[in-house]
């Protein structure tokens, strides 16, 4: 195994009194029987088969999805940045557990950095578009798939925000991973400039700005906002909407971007943790409880929801994903001790105690995954979500609605709802192995053992843990967020180390032990 310098966390043993504190379900059975780590690697060796699988032997370019046969017929034909990035990421991950050579990881990772430096991108933001042809590299503009009629979607062109902010992260892991294609790596990097995204004067967040989903260079059918934020370059066409709430995955954007200093530090503290808890308010899931405290000179309300007996600040849809993904690279357990690192523990608990005791599914782990029954969906726990018609943890999308309890806006909490057909995606079980490590391998065992859940590039996509049908696909961004957190978890965070770095430990970390979330366990 290649052996590193891991001096920016220790992620397993930082958290380790943290993990100490949850409750695991009585009916969890430890995976661990002999040596958890074996275990751990084998899913790694396998989850890695389905990764390479995905790439094109022509362009070293990784598609968005493959079918569990692995043959390479079924791979899609689109990738995005983020798919791509998860392929860096992926490979790095498989050097340092093991599993592929130094002289093979430099040869994929060497390749995949060529290929991109061919791909379109849109010149003065230097972001890369939305959508690519992993073939050839070309910009999508037609959808590769047909509809059921043989017609072809239009595709206009897109840049956004969030997907740009995994391909940044996957070049700042790789720079440091592997020296040798440092140069090439911070060549890619450097003309990507996030403060293309993001709005000082956006409503809702005390003066420190927000930042747009992203942005079209042609306007679309749908919703946008002509202006250009940098004033480099004629006008392109934002997004109508912001990511205006903190705890979700476009954070990830938020820290590069405050990092690289193309996005003032004030802004950390201008997405929302939860919104106020005032009658303008009373659409959001729940009525949050919190005060106002003040960061680098913004007000921030520092709201938290109340679920099953633990207060926690919320995601968007209330899955694992939005929560976790960031912290496969921000050691935010160990920088915002006070924030996240009491926050992501309970996310965890919360959906275990969801699966187990309030659907009763007998299985948790609730993300955007494959639908079993087609298509994509997003999953989650719909009470720990701002969203009011939030991700839904079944098949029928029961919601929950707990009421808005204020005489002057009041709403009527509805009666708790009967769950349908549970939903259960792997890579769920993956992000929460720093937290809750005996409880994850014990659910993951589980569904290996009683369903058809694991093929030969690891575990399959999603799971219906009621009817027992299967989602046999692999995605290259659920496999990469497994790849990802199993390198952390068995090198003891070597992901970690290579994306903090320099800047980002220089920068993020003093902005983050600032925050105090109002999360604890009631009970």
């Amino acid at each position: 195994m290649r052996r590193t310098t891991r001096t920016a966390v220790g992620a397993v043993g930082a958290i380790a009194a943290v993990v100490s504190s949850i409750v695991l379900p009585a009916n969890t059975v430890s995976a661990q029987a002999s040596n958890p780590s074996n275990t751990m690697r084998k899913y790694a060796a396998d989850t890695w088969r389905s990764m390479d699988a995905m790439v094109d032997p022509g362009t070293g370019l990784v598609s968005d999805n493959i079918k569990g046969d692995l043959d390479g017929t079924t791979r899609s034909g689109y990738t995005s940045p983020t798919n791509i990035g998860a392929y860096l990421w992926s490979t790095v991950a498989a050097r340092d557990i093991g599993l592929i050579s130094d002289k093979t990881a430099y040869t994929k990772l060497h390749r995949t950095l060529d290929a991109i430096g061919t791909l379109e991108r849109h010149a003065d933001s230097g972001m890369f578009y939305n959508w690519y042809s992993p073939a050839d590299g070309s910009k999508l503009t037609v959808w590769p798939e047909a509809n059921p009629d043989g017609t072809f979607n239009p595709v206009y062109p897109f840049v956004s925000s969030v997907d740009n902010g995994w391909m940044a992260a996957a070049l700042m892991v790789t720079r440091t991973a592997e020296p040798r294609l440092a140069k090439q790596a911070n060549a890619l990097l450097k003309p990507m400039d996030f403060g293309f995204y993001y709005d000082e004067t956006a409503a809702n967040s005390g003066g420190a700005g927000l930042i747009r989903g992203g942005f079209w260079v042609v306007a679309p059918p749908d919703c946008s906002t002509q202006g250009n934020l940098r004033g480099r370059g004629p006008d392109v066409f934002y997004t109508c909407h912001y990511y205006g709430n903190f705890v979700s995955e476009p954070r990830i954007a938020s820290y590069i971007g405050i990092a690289l200093g193309q996005i003032p530090a004030k802004h950390y503290f201008g997405p929302a943790r939860t919104f106020p808890a005032t009658c303008d308010w009373n659409w959001q899931e729940q009525k949050p409880v919190g005060d106002v405290k003040n960061y680098l000179g913004v007000d921030v309300f520092e709201g938290a929801y109340q679920y099953r007996g633990l207060q926690l600040v919320p995601t968007w849809g209330g899955d694992m994903f939005e929560e976790l993904m960031p912290d496969l690279f921000v050691p935010e357990a160990t920088w915002g001790k006070k924030s996240f690192g009491r926050n992501h523990p309970l996310l965890v608990e919360a959906q275990i105690r969801h699966g187990m005791d309030d659907a009763k599914y007998g299985y948790w782990g609730f993300s955007p995954a494959s639908d079993p029954a087609g298509g994509y969906r997003e999953y989650g726990v719909d009470a720990i979500g701002l969203q009011t018609e939030g991700y839904t943890s079944d098949e029928q999308r029961t919601q929950v609605d707990l009421g808005w309890d204020d005489p002057n806006c009041p709403r009527a909490a509805q009666p708790a709802p009967t769950y349908g057909q549970g939903v259960v995606t792997p890579h769920a079980s993956f992000l929460a192995l720093p937290y809750a490590q005996d409880a994850a391998l014990s659910n993951l065992a589980k569904l290996r053992g009683n369903f058809d859940a694991y093929g030969p590039g690891g575990f399959y996509d999603s799971v219906n843990v009621t009817s027992g049908q299967v989602a046999k696909r692999y995605l290259s961004l659920d496999q990469g967020m497994i790849m990802g957190a199993l390198g952390n978890v068995l090198t003891h965070g070597d992901l970690h180390s290579y994306f903090t770095k320099g800047e980002m430990t220089q920068v993020l970390k003093p902005i983050m032990g600032l925050e105090e979330f109002n999360a604890k366990k009631l009970r």
